[in-house]
C-alpha cells in the first residue's frame, strides 16, 4: 500500500518563509482548492492519503515534504533550515512512527526535505540555504550501512534540489540543469524540462504515472513521448509560497 501524508493548507500561509520570490497576495480559498485537488490526484494515482493534524499557527505546513525522508528501512526527521518550520516535524515524526524507525539530523545541521532527492541506492542532498553540509554527513552516516551512497550537489538559483530534478520511473530524471550542476547524475537517464518552464522538473512519479504542473504543457509532451502518462495539477497559489507539487506530500509504501 502507497500511503501519502498530507496537510490542509494553514490559513497562516500568508505568513510563509520567501527565499527567491517577492511575496504576492494568496488566496487561501484557492490554495485550499488546489490542494484538496491535489490529494484526489494523488488517490487516483493510487495513494491512501492520511491527512496529518492541521497546524493553523504554521505558514509552510502544508509542505510537509520538508519535514522527513521516508526510506524502506527507515524514516529521517528533518531539521528545516528555516527555524520557524522546525515545530512541523513533531506530528510528522509521530505519524511515521507507525510505519518505520525514526533517526534525527541533530543541530548544528539543517536539512530541508526538499534537498533529497533518492534514486535507487543513490541519494543526492542538495546543499542550499536551507540544507547545509553538516546535515549531509549526519545523513551519510546513516544510510551508509544501509547501502546507499549520499552525494553532495551544489543548488544554484532555486530554493531546493528537487526544484531542479525529480526521479521518475527505472532510474530516470526529470531535470533543469541550468539550475545544478549535473555531472553527478552521469550514467542516469535524463529527461530535461522544456527552457520555457525551467521549473517544471518538480513532478511526482508513481509507476508510469507522473504528477506535472498543469501549465508545463511542452514538458508533459516530452514526457508523454517517454511512455509517462501525465496527471497535471494545478498548484498556483501554492507556487506563491514557493512550494512544488513534491512538497505537499511525503509518499512512501507500507
Amino acid at each position: 500500500m502507497l500511503i501519502a501524508l498530507t496537510r490542509r493548507v494553514s490559513p497562516s500561509i500568508t505568513r510563509c518563509e520567501l527565499t527567491h520570490l517577492q511575496r504576492a497576495p494568496i488566496d487561501i480559498a484557492l490554495a485550499e482548492g488546489q490542494h484538496e485537488r491535489y490529494e484526489a490526484a494523488l488517490e487516483g494515482m493510487g495513494c491512501t492519503v492520511q491527512q496529518l493534524p492541521p497546524e493553523p499557527d504554521l505558514p509552510d505546513s502544508v509542505f510537509v515534504e520538508d519535514t522527513a525522508l521516508v526510506f524502506d528501512q527507515c524514516a529521517v526527521i528533518a531539521r528545516p533550515g528555516a527555524s520557524s518550520r522546525r515545530p512541523e516535524v513533531t506530528s510528522v515524526a509521530t505519524a511515521l512512527g507507525r510505519y518505520r524507525s525514526l533517526h534525527r539530523i541533530e543541530p548544528p545541521g539543517t536539512l530541508d526535505g526538499g534537498d533529497v532527492l533518492a534514486v535507487g541506492d543513490r541519494v543526492y542532498v542538495g546543499l542550499s540555504t536551507r540544507t547545509n553540509a553538516v546535515a549531509a554527513r549526519q545523513l551519510e552516516c546513516l544510510l551508509a550501512p544501509l547501502g546507499y551512497a549520499v552525494e553532495m550537489i551544489a543548488v544554484r538559483g532555486c530554493l531546493h534540489l528537487k526544484s531542479a530534478a525529480s526521479a521518475l520511473n527505472d532510474g530516470q530524471l526529470l531535470l533543469n540543469p541550468s539550475l545544478l550542476d549535473s555531472a553527478p547524475f552521469d550514467g542516469l537517464n535524463g529527461i530535461e524540462v522544456h527552457p520555457a518552464e525551467p521549473f517544471a522538473a518538480n513532478v511526482v512519479c508513481i509507476g508510469r504515472q507522473v504528477l506535472c504542473q498543469a501549465g508545463a504543457t511542452r514538458t508533459q509532451e516530452r514526457l508523454e513521448a517517454c511512455g509517462y502518462t501525465i496527471v497535471p495539477v494545478d498548484v498556483s497559489e501554492l507556487a506563491k509560497a514557493e512550494g512544488g507539487l513534491t512538497c505537499c506530500s511525503l509518499v512512501f509504501r507500507v
